[in-house]
């Protein structure tokens, strides 16, 4: 597994692009944390996630606050540590 135990942090990781990357990253062996604005759809992707035995979380994030960015970000390491893979969906 390419990316056993990295952490990869997905925005707009709840549906299209953004999931597909999360479950592929999840195959590899990342841990997924995730941040957008649809709860529900980011829910049922770490649902996937966890199916396939990787750690997942997610948080409520309007990329358009710019203060969000930083309290999600804050609790992203303070919750795993660090981050290995940015993606900016």
């Amino acid at each position: 597994m390419r990316l056993q135990d990295k952490v990869a942090f997905i925005t707009g990781g709840g549906q299209g692009i953004g999931r597909a990357i999360a479950l592929a990253f999840a195959r590899e062996g990342a841990q997924i944390a995730m941040a957008a604005p649809n709860v529900e759809d980011m829910r049922r992707v770490c649902d996937e996630v966890r199916a396939l035995g990787r750690r997942a979380a997610h948080w409520p994030l309007d990329l358009r606050a710019a203060k969000e960015h930083e309290a999600v970000r804050d609790v992203v390491l303070k919750e795993f540590g660090r981050v290995d893979i940015l993606v900016n969906n």
